[in-house]
């Protein structure tokens, strides 16, 4: 079993900057893929980035390229959401994901595991 416990949120203005990270525990990694999702108000729950475990690599919805990045600390079994030039668009329920094989996914049934969510607000 795997279990994600995600760093709190927070309220942030426009245009600003907040890392949410996501700790693991409870299995080794190294073949697994983890994402980040958020859901909106009123919305589905959306892709916004993931990163195989092993070799780094990431991926990212249009919504946030440029803006986010995605990373991972293999040694404290962290993955990090680093979100810079943040919009009121982007406020959400954050969560973070595991998938206990290799390969991006943007689909949130692909996924195994998930953290209890996190709240970002962005101020206008």
């Amino acid at each position: 079993q795997v279990q994600l416990v995600e760093s709190t949120g927070g309220l942030v203005q426009a245009g600003g900057s907040l890392r949410l990270s996501c700790a693991a525990s409870g299995r080794t990694f190294s073949s697994y893929t983890m994402g980040w999702f958020r859901q909106a108000p009123g919305k589905e729950r959306e892709f916004v980035a993931a990163i195989s475990w092993s070799a780094g690599s990431t991926y990212y919805a249009d919504s946030v390229k440029g803006r986010f990045t995605i990373s991972r600390d293999k040694a404290k079994n962290t993955a990090y959401l680093q979100m810079n030039s943040l919009k009121p668009e982007d406020t959400a329920i954050y969560y973070c994901a595991a998938r206990r094989i290799i390969g991006i996914s943007r689909t949130e049934y692909d996924y195994d595991y998930w953290g209890q969510g996190t709240q970002v607000t962005v101020s206008s």
